[in-house]
């Protein structure tokens, strides 16, 4: 069977090669690698408990704000420490602020300038793609690039920078707002609320998030299939046939985001499963971390990440990835906005998932979601802020014992576990949303979400890069500088 290595993949973050064995036109098995280690997880070792809130931001220049949340509530956790209601809510538009860019980043710069490759030079619709998004002179692509620009400056004001912000403690966030600078926030998010209304969806953010179903999602764009880049991609998504790409495991994990002081999360948590449509409760004790196929040192039998080891071993027999092979109760589990959505019952993205699966349309269909949905809640948040009151507690020195930290950045769901012993860590061990996507095969030969999607997809005659491969490599959105530590 004829052998295709891909990679290094362009618009992607991090280093990532995929071995495809091809047959009849077609992927019949892949094995993805994830080539570069980073060694986070030794580096932490030894240091002073707080020193992990100054070097985790620092596995990612894309989602730092990410893993400084999820640290921070692990170190809040070994703490016994509870947030007030000021921090919670500024640390929910913090993080939104950075989960937002990143599917507009997705969305504008690494995955619809795909459709402007020559390989799809006959379609009828290639030259509007072209003109909408063709890197870095694209129309809708350069107005996303100066409208991210602009949505990241209400991290100067919440959070001193951006990336590898400093202002998220086990406590809080150490930057109180006052109410002159939650008006000036304000008018920042419905700028960018302006933008996603007339050059992403040609509609208000509410009509989009409250499409009920797929039929109500076509109706909408036959209303004026010209109109906004959402339409655009829902005619190429048909011309192409996305919605029968990419299928992956069929069962979605979400931790569940935004948490809210009264305990709940705004976009839900749970494990959602195709084969019953059902949403089930997640068992974060169930995780394990399993290094048959990965060049490091073996677990066997594969362990919980609070005792988890990452320790090289390149010259392992067998091995094809720096990555581990998470698996929750034994079972491959698919991450990010998909699952997001299927967890908090969003109706048109259960829908979508209950007619076509997992694949390409429904992931990027439901990042888009995401954003109509996310703005809002931003803007509650805001408005629920009250200055003058606590925004952060302070965190108690030396701490001892154990603690986990979970939450969803852009890409899914993100653990961090902590074991402290007189104020150090003992050992520190992170699982990234695509660490579960990227994932190699385990123990028992099964293969990762990403690996099971990419069987079927086609390749057509000549390819070295098949554009079908591409399409569902990137709509995963995969990180892979956060994959390996």
């Amino acid at each position: 069977m004829p052998r295709l290595i891909v990679g290094p993949f362009n618009r992607v973050e991090g280093d990532l090669e995929v071995t495809l064995e091809v047959a009849d036109g077609a992927v019949r098995s892949a094995r993805v690698n994830a080539p570069m280690y980073r060694g986070f997880e030794q580096i932490l070792q030894g240091k002073p408990v707080h020193d992990a809130l100054v070097y985790v931001p620092r596995i990612c220049g894309i989602c730092s704000v990410s893993q400084s949340v999820v640290a921070a509530r692990a170190l809040a956790d070994l703490a016994g420490l509870q947030m007030p209601a000021n921090g919670q809510h500024a640390t929910n538009v913090i993080l939104a602020t950075e989960n937002l860019a990143d599917h507009l980043t997705h969305f504008y710069l690494f995955f619809m300038p795909d459709f402007t490759r020559e390989a799809y030079a006959a379609e009828p619709w290639h030259a509007e793609a072209r003109r909408r998004f063709e890197p870095q002179s694209g129309e809708q692509v350069r107005a996303a690039i100066a409208a991210r620009q602009r949505w990241f400056t209400l991290l100067g004001t919440l959070a001193g920078k951006w990336p590898h912000t400093q202002s998220i403690e086990p406590g809080g966030s150490t930057r109180p707002i006052d109410a002159a600078e939650r008006v000036r926030l304000l008018a920042r998010l419905r700028e960018f609320r302006a933008f996603l209304e007339r050059q992403l969806f040609a509609a208000p953010l509410e009509v989009v998030a409250s499409l009920p179903d797929e039929a109500a999602l076509w109706a909408w764009h036959a209303q004026d299939p010209e109109r906004g880049d959402l339409r655009a991609f829902l005619s190429i998504a048909r011309a192409t046939g996305l919605a029968a790409l990419g299928g992956g495991p069929g069962r979605y994990l979400s931790f569940g985001a935004y948490p809210q002081p009264d305990g709940a999360c705004e976009l839900g948590s749970g494990v959602w499963h195709a084969d019953s449509a059902h949403c089930h409760p997640v068992d974060s004790l169930a995780i394990r971390e399993d290094a048959t196929h990965s060049w490091l040192a073996d677990s066997a039998p594969p362990r919980h990440p609070s005792e988890g080891l990452t320790q090289p071993d390149a010259d392992k027999p067998g091995a094809y990835t720096w990555n581990k092979a998470p698996r929750l109760a034994g079972q491959v589990v698919e991450t990010g906005a998909i699952a997001r959505q299927l967890a908090s019952a969003q109706p048109l993205i259960l829908d979508v998932v209950r007619r076509h699966g997992g694949t390409v349309y429904t992931r990027v269909l439901a990042r888009l979601v995401e954003l109509a949905r996310v703005v809002p809640m931003m803007e509650r948040w805001l408005q629920a802020l009250q200055p003058g009151e606590p925004f952060c507690l302070a965190c108690p020195e030396g701490l001892d014992g154990q603690g986990v930290g979970l939450g969803e950045a852009a890409r899914g769901s993100l653990g961090h576990w902590v074991v402290a012993r007189r104020g150090r860590i003992v050992n520190y061990q992170i699982v990234a949303p695509t660490t579960w996507n990227f994932s190699p095969r385990d123990a028992a030969g099964t293969p990762g979400a990403l690996e099971q999607a990419l069987v079927g997809a086609p390749v057509r005659a000549g390819e070295q890069t098949p554009v079908a491969v591409q399409h569902i490599v990137r709509s995963f959105d995969p990180c892979m500088v956060c994959t390996v530590h």
